[in-house]
C-alpha cells in the first residue's frame, strides 16, 4: 500500500472543513496550511455535495473529495429479493445497533463494508424483508423505553422504513473507495471513521483520530424528540453509539484535543495506551496585544449561533446585569449555520421579551475577529459542550478577561486566568460579570495571565510540532510492518 499512497495524510472530515466555518475547520486548516512538508487529500462528508468550498486550497493539498450523505442521484432501488446471507447481515446490524449486545461490534461493521462495497447495501437495508426485520426488532427494543417523560409507543410500518432510510445514508460512506494515502486523520469521531474503516481493512493504512468536541455527546444533547422521530431516534443514538466503540478499536493512536475528552474516552472503552493529547493551538502573535481602545463597559460573545453556545442564557444573564448596570453593552459576534435558522429566531424573540433593546447586540460575522476581541474588555462563553475552543484561546491571546462555562477542555485552557462558571447558570454568570465590570484593575490582572498562558502552552507553533512528530511516527511505523 504504502507505494501506492497519493499523499501522505488524508484528512476526513464531517460538515465541516473545507465547506463550513468553524473550530474544527480552523484546525484543519491550520494543520494542512502549517504541515506544508505533508502532502494533504480531504474526504469531506458533506449533505448533498453541491456545499461550496469556502476554505482557500493550498499547494500541499490539491485533492479534495465531497462524500455526500443525501444527494439523490445516489438514491438505491429496493430490491424484492436479498440473498439470505445479506439478510442475516442486516439482521444482526439492526439488532446491534437497536440495542442487542451479543455481537461483536467490529465484525458487525466489517460485514456492512463488504456489503456496501459489493454494491448490495443500500438495496438491501430499503428491501421489505429488512422492513420486517426492522419492523420485529422495534418492537423487541424500543416498546417500553422512556423518551423524556413518555413510553414509546409500538412501532408502525412506516417508523421501521423511515430508520431503515436514514440508516442507509448514514453508511454510504462504507461504499466509497478509500483514497491511498500513508495515514487517514478524522477530525471526528463520527461517520468520517466509515472511511477509515474502508482504509484500514482495503488498503491497510493506519488510523488517527482526533476528539475536539465529544461526537457521540453532542449528539445525544442534538438529537432531542422534537428533533427526530422518537424509533428513529433510538435507532441513530445506537448506531453512532456502536461506531464510537469501533473507533476506539480501530484507531492506531486517539489523539484528543484535551484532557478532559481523554477521560471520557477512557470511559466510553478506549485503551489509555493509544491516547496522547494535543491541545489546540493559536498564532498567539497575531491576536497580542489588541490593538485599538476597548469599552470597559461592553461585554463581548463570540461564536456561531448555536443551541450548544447556549445564547440564550447570555441574553438573561446580560438582562440581569443591565438591571444594575445600566450602561453595560452586549455585543454579539458570530453567524448562522444552516439549520440553525429557528434557534436564531427563538434568541431573536427572548432578546425581545427581555426588552434588551439597542443594549444588546447581534452583530453577525466581522471581517476582522481580532475588531470583536477588541470591542471590550471581558470575553464571556455559555457553551454547555466544547472541545478546546478557539474563542476562548484567541481571546486570552488578546488580553481579554474570560469568563467561560466549564465544560469540556475549557478550564484546561483557562486555569487560573479566568473565572469558571457551571453551564446554564445565568445567576453565576451574570454575578461574575457584574464583579468584573466593577473592578477595571482585576479585569487587567486576568487580560495579563491570560496571555502569558497562551504563549507559554496553547501556541499553534507547538501543536504543530506535536502533529508533525506523531505523523512521521505513525507513517514510519505503518512502513516497518509493510
Amino acid at each position: 500500500m504504502q507505494g501506492d499512497a497519493h499523499v501522505d495524510v488524508c484528512l476526513l472530515t464531517e460538515g465541516t472543513y473545507p465547506h463550513h466555518e468553524g473550530g474544527v475547520s480552523v484546525w484543519c486548516d491550520q494543520l494542512v496550511r502549517g504541515l506544508s512538508d505533508t502532502e494533504f487529500a480531504v474526504d469531506a462528508i458533506t449533505t448533498t455535495g453541491n456545499e461550496p468550498e469556502i476554505w482557500p486550497v493550498h499547494p500541499n493539498n490539491p485533492m479534495r473529495r465531497s462524500v455526500p450523505l443525501w444527494r439523490m442521484l445516489d438514491e438505491p432501488r429496493a430490491t424484492s429479493r436479498v440473498p439470505a446471507e445479506v439478510l442475516r447481515d442486516i439482521d444482526r446490524a439492526l439488532d446491534h445497533f437497536l440495542g442487542g449486545a451479543a455481537h461483536d461490534s467490529m465484525e458487525v461493521f466489517r460485514s456492512l463494508h463488504r456489503l456496501a462495497r459489493d454494491g448490495h447495501l443500500g438495496s438491501a437495508l430499503l428491501s421489505r424483508p429488512s422492513m420486517e426485520l426492522m419492523l420485529g426488532h422495534l418492537g423487541r427494543h424500543t416498546v417500553g423505553r422512556m423518551i423524556g417523560t413518555q413510553y414509546l409507543p409500538p412501532p408502525s410500518v412506516g417508523d421501521a422504513v423511515a430508520c431503515l432510510r436514514t440508516l442507509e445514508h448514514l453508511l454510504r460512506p462504507l461504499a466509497a473507495p478509500p483514497t491511498p494515502a500513508r495515514l487517514t486523520h478524522s477530525a471526528a469521531n463520527g461517520l468520517g471513521v466509515l472511511l477509515a474503516m474502508s482504509s484500514a481493512w482495503e488498503l491497510g493504512t493506519p488510523f488517527l483520530l482526533t476528539e475536539h468536541g465529544m461526537y457521540l455527546r453532542e449528539r445525544f444533547l442534538a438529537s432531542n424528540p422534537t428533533v427526530m422521530a422518537h424509533h428513529e431516534r433510538v435507532l441513530v443514538l445506537g448506531f453512532l453509539e456502536r461506531l464510537t466503540t469501533v473507533a476506539y478499536e480501530l484507531a492506531t493512536v486517539i489523539a484528543p484535543g484535551s484532557d478532559f475528552n481523554r477521560r471520557w474516552e477512557i470511559q466510553c472503552g478506549a485503551d489509555s495506551s493509544k491516547i496522547r493529547t494535543i491541545h489546540n493551538g493559536v498564532d498567539h502573535q497575531d491576536f497580542w496585544p489588541t490593538s485599538g481602545p476597548s469599552d470597559p463597559d461592553t461585554i463581548v460573545w463570540i461564536g456561531r449561533l448555536d443551541p450548544l453556545k447556549d445564547v440564550k442564557t447570555m441574553l438573561r444573564a446580560f438582562s440581569s446585569i443591565l438591571a444594575l448596570r445600566p450602561a453595560t453593552r452586549l455585543r454579539i459576534f458570530g453567524g448562522t449555520q444552516r439549520g440553525n435558522e429557528q434557534y436564531v429566531r427563538e434568541c431573536l424573540s427572548l432578546h425581545s421579551q427581555l426588552g434588551l433593546g439597542d443594549r444588546a447586540v447581534f452583530e453577525g460575522r466581522v471581517p476582522s475577529v481580532h475588531d470583536a476581541y477588541g470591542a471590550g474588555r471581558i470575553v464571556v462563553s455559555t457553551s454547555i459542550s466544547e472541545g478546546f475552543p478557539y474563542t476562548v484561546l484567541e481571546a486570552m491571546a488578546s488580553g481579554r478577561a474570560v469568563v467561560a462555562t466549564d465544560v469540556g477542555g475549557v478550564a484546561e485552557a483557562v486555569g487560573d486566568a479566568g473565572v469558571m462558571v457551571a453551564p446554564g447558570d445565568t445567576k453565576a454568570i451574570a454575578a461574575v460579570c457584574l464583579q468584573l465590570l466593577g473592578n477595571p484593575a482585576r479585569v487587567a490582572g486576568l487580560g495579563k495571565a491570560a496571555r502569558e498562558r497562551v504563549a507559554e502552552q496553547f501556541t499553534l507553533d507547538l501543536c504543530l510540532q506535536r502533529y508533525r512528530s506523531l505523523y512521521a511516527e505513525l507513517m514510519d511505523r505503518a512502513e516497518v510492518n509493510a
